[in-house]
């Protein structure tokens, strides 16, 4: 079936054209029946002031009397041949106050009302001849119809981009589930193998021959159970905890550094201040910045400076991450924090993604480019909200 290879926006943008369009053509329709029909009126207006003109028996001056005030809804405006206009038994409905006190009141709504009608015209005497031309404008109801489409054309994508909204945010949600709940059971699988390379460490420690390359060994699998400690987190409430950002910092890059190239110099600069406390998680505050520095050294291929200001300022901390590698160009900043988006040859994508989310949605504060040029390197900063 058709409709199996049309997605839900096509069809709610069918469906949308569909009833601007039905309604747009039936109040065209409405609006062109209401006009003849208040055409018909103000001719009918205009013969009875004429004939209440022409006559003296007063039932035909009571009848046309009762038909002129029965319109209550309809502009009109009387004038001779050469527009202008006639007494104050010659208009109807119009503002009184204004007739009286704008001199141009009347000149300008029968300039408004030639661009709505053409004018119903009275001969009142042919030797000479003599004529009066009567102008009329919309009335309200008329005005009401002819803008209703543009009031549902509102109001339906008003409808619509609440919709889009609603299941944007619906699919977030359920792909925001879908990565905690990959992550955990991620966390949950490294759990065995952890457990079991635990137990031959420990039995390679106890080989004097072994001990050395059992402790590194140790280093590795208690990296391992930081990462699994890492993945359980996500998708549940950190817990946050009064830190020394600095003393964060300064292992993060002891740990990098040990497996960068000598050809890498790193540099924090904390202003003096060698306590800065925050409320942070420190193991997925640990991970922003090792991911940050990671794509660091990533950018500089092998060889460069990577240096970290950590600034306490009166409501915020400041840290900001810079490295002397290639650059983002212009057109992938926007990019470089969505899932999947990566430049490497390995990788997901993933990194810059989770670590915006750790920081805006765990830590209520900031992850974000503040300046890069290709050629000379990128700066991201964090700002955490004391």
């Amino acid at each position: 079936m058709l409709s199996q290879f049309i997605n839900w926006r096509t069809a709610l943008a069918i469906i949308a054209i569909a009833i601007v369009s039905g309604t747009v053509f039936y109040s065209n329709y409405l609006s062109k029946k209401i006009a003849a029909d208040e055409r018909k009126k103000v001719n009918v207006w205009v013969q009875a002031l004429k004939t209440r003109g022409n006559s003296t028996e007063p039932s035909a001056i009571e009848l046309t009397n009762t038909i002129t005030a029965e319109n209550t809804a309809i502009p009109i405006i009387g004038t001779n041949e050469k527009d202008i206009p006639l007494g104050p038994n010659d208009y109807s409905n119009l503002d009184s106050n204004k007739v009286k006190s704008d001199s141009n009141y009347l000149k300008n709504k029968i300039e408004e009302f030639k661009n709505q009608h053409e004018p119903i015209t009275v001969e009142i005497s042919k030797d000479p001849l003599y004529i009066n031309k009567y102008y009329y404008g919309d009335s309200a109801l008329l005005k009401e119809v002819r803008y209703y489409p543009i009031v549902q054309l509102i109001i339906v994508a008003l409808f619509i981009i609440i919709t889009l909204i609603t299941v944007s945010t619906r699919n977030k949600s359920t792909q925001n589930q879908v990565w905690a709940g990959m992550a955990k059971e991620t966390a949950h699988q490294l759990g065995t193998p952890l457990s079991s390379l635990q137990g031959w460490v420990e039995m390679l420690k106890d080989n004097p021959q072994s001990e050395k390359i059992a402790n590194e060994m140790a280093k590795d699998v208690d990296r391992l159970k930081l990462v699994s400690d890492r993945f359980g987190k996500i998708g549940s409430t950190p817990q946050l905890e009064e830190k020394n950002i600095v003393i964060q910092i300064e292992d993060m890059v002891a740990y990098i550094k040990r497996r960068a190239t000598d050809k890498v110099n790193f540099s924090i600069n904390s202003f003096n201040e060698t306590e800065i406390i925050a409320m942070i998680n420190a193991p997925l505050f640990d991970w922003v910045i090792e991911n940050l520095l990671k794509n660091a050294l990533d950018a500089m291929d092998g060889k460069g400076s990577i240096g970290i200001n950590i600034k306490n300022e009166a409501a915020n901390i400041i840290i900001d991450v810079k490295d002397s590698g290639k650059g983002i160009s212009s057109q992938n900043i926007a990019k470089v924090f969505k899932p999947g988006f990566t430049t490497k040859k390995r990788g997901w994508g993933l990194g810059l993604s989770l670590s915006k989310r750790i920081i805006e949605q765990y830590h209520k504060g900031e992850l974000f480019v503040k300046n890069s040029e290709p050629g000379k390197g990128t700066t991201f900063r964090i700002v955490l909200k004391k």
